[in-house]
């Protein structure tokens, strides 16, 4: 028994032993499968750091659809995205109920397309080349002979209009030529000049593109795009609705997306343009001509702020991508990232305080006809009439009270609008330099040149857009009023109509006319004003 015992125990204490060993040899194995693991994670990541930097180092760039280093060419970009919206046009129409050929697309009318000499299929540059084409052959000045050359030239410019805006050339490529001339006017109504009059230059409109703004405002406007008539649209249910309001904004966002990527390769190639005469011999004159065109701008409307915001983009862009290729380690870069990063926050925060500010003076203005509707009904109980429905105010007084409630919020919607539009330009142009920067089409060298062309640029407006703001503030003329927004507003929708009917407003007539708007509005006002007509009483009975 003793023996047996023995026995037992020796092999318990063997199996101990031998469990024990295991566990360790597991522990050990797993450990060493650990290290290996990560040694080789290291040496991956090594390696990806190594191939990336030889990418960088020959000015390749990465692609994320395709997770490969590439060369980027900016020109090839553009071509891609026209062949991109083509392809869109073609498939709208087939969704529309249309089949599409390879050089033609089904449309209810050609005339316009005919006068252009110009294919249904046409992209937007198509059409802009033919039209100018045609516009230089026919033009009255070089036909003083043909008594029907203005007509032409009229109808030839009415085509392009329709044309080349894109809810307009959609109704007409389903209705064809509108029989009701006021409905096709409003087809005709491009949204981005009532923006580029309200917001904007001609001397930054290659610079900055079309705000988001306006193209945004430009699409939702273009209800015809839901394939159904305001009338259906009433009879519709409320889920019916929403989900159809959904899909637009699907469809608009989906084309805001190549839009902005289209506007942002235009704005690159008018930089690119705009440095080409930039070289370490014309630096001085390039200079000069830069302080020269910020003063041209900062003469103009709100150039001040475009000069300053313009300016800031372009010089962060070029001074990261420099700092980051020239710098040891990409220190200066990084410093550039900082300090453009702590910039964006300053600028979000004034975009939240202004968003604020528009949403406050939103909440008096509707407070304040609350407060009128119960005055106007009390009035009305009072007088022992029946109060039935809306109450009309008529009330001169309250009327008075109402404008001067709307005056006071214009500048902080106009803040808000700013606040906005700043943000759109800054993130626009950030993206453009990347592409201008990346652009393989040029040895590196030269890219670099023209990063440095693109830092001298943006100094230079941003000094001379600051150096001018605060001489204006000092003189007292830069303050935008009530007066001023509502003069701008009026200009912008007469800018927006003539267009519409063909004509065109130059930047001088635009100012000229918001002058004598303001002039008019001040004459108004001294002859609504209760006071003066006091005042005038006497004088007149005398």
């Amino acid at each position: 028994t003793m023996s047996s015992n023995t026995t037992e125990s020796q092999a318990s204490k063997d199996a101990t032993s031998g469990g024990s060993s295991n566990w360790w040899t597991s522990v050990t194995k797993s450990v060493q499968q650990g290290a290996t693991a990560i040694q080789q994670g290291v040496e991956a990541k090594q390696k990806e750091a190594a191939v990336a930097a030889e990418a960088k180092e020959i000015g390749k760039v990465w692609n994320a659809k395709t997770k490969e280093w590439e060369f980027y060419f900016l020109d090839a970009e553009f071509i891609e995205i026209e062949k991109e919206e083509k392809a869109r046009k073609e498939e709208k129409g087939e969704a529309d109920g249309s089949s599409a050929t390879e050089d033609e697309r089904p449309v209810k009318d050609r005339s316009y397309y005919e006068l252009l000499g110009v294919s249904t299929n046409a992209t937007a540059g198509e059409i802009k080349k033919a039209y100018y084409k045609k516009a230089r052959s026919c033009h009255p000045d070089k036909n003083p002979d043909d008594p029907e050359a203005q007509e032409k030239f009229q109808k030839l410019g009415h085509a392009y209009q329709i044309l080349s805006n894109p809810q307009s050339q959609a109704h007409y490529d389903k209705h064809g030529i509108s029989e009701d001339s006021s409905n096709e006017a409003m087809q005709e109504m491009d949204v981005s000049v009532f923006f580029n009059v309200m917001f904007g230059s001609e001397l930054i409109s290659p610079y900055i593109g079309e705000l988001w703004m306006a193209h945004m405002a430009d699409s939702l406007m273009g209800g015809d795009d839901m394939g159904i008539s305001p009338e259906e649209m009433e009879q519709l249910d409320d889920d019916a609705r929403r989900e159809l309001m959904q899909e637009k904004m699907r469809q608009v966002n989906k084309e805001s997306e190549l839009k902005q990527r289209k506007r942002q390769v235009e704005c690159a190639k008018n930089l690119r343009e705009r440095t080409s005469t930039f070289s370490p011999e014309t630096v001085e004159k390039f200079t000069q001509e830069a302080r020269q065109e910020a003063m041209q701008i900062c003469n103009g409307s709100y150039g001040t702020v475009y000069c300053k915001t313009i300016g800031w983009a372009w010089q962060m862009a070029a001074e990261e991508y420099l700092g980051y290729e020239k710098t040891w380690l990409g220190m200066g870069g990084h410093l550039a990232s900082m300090k453009r990063g702590a910039s964006n926050f300053g600028g979000k925060m004034k975009l939240l305080g202004a968003g604020i500010g528009a949403a406050m003076a939103g909440s008096r203005a509707a407070e304040k006809v609350e407060t009128l509707q119960k005055e106007a009904e009390q009035q009305l109980k009072e007088a022992g009439e029946e109060a039935a429905g809306a109450p009309v105010m008529n009330d001169e007084k309250a009327a008075q009270e109402m404008q001067q409630v709307m005056d006071d919020g214009l500048p902080s919607f106009l803040n808000f609008a700013w606040a906005i539009n700043k943000a759109d330009i800054q993130n626009t142009l950030r993206e453009a330099c990347k592409k201008l920067f990346q652009d393989a089409g040029i040895p590196k060298p030269e890219r670099l040149q023209r990063a440095e062309a693109v830092r001298v640029l943006g100094k230079q407006f941003h000094e001379v857009g600051t150096l001018v703001e605060k001489e204006m503030k000092q003189k007292g003329v830069n303050k935008t009023d009530a007066e001023d927004i509502k003069a701008r507003v009026a200009v912008a929708t007469m800018a927006t109509m003539a267009k519409a009917q063909g004509q065109e407003m130059t930047t001088e007539d635009q100012e000229q006319m918001m002058k004598q708007a303001k002039e008019q509005m001040a004459a108004g006002e001294q002859k609504t004003d209760p006071e003066a007509e006091k005042e005038e009483k006497p004088s007149s009975s005398s």
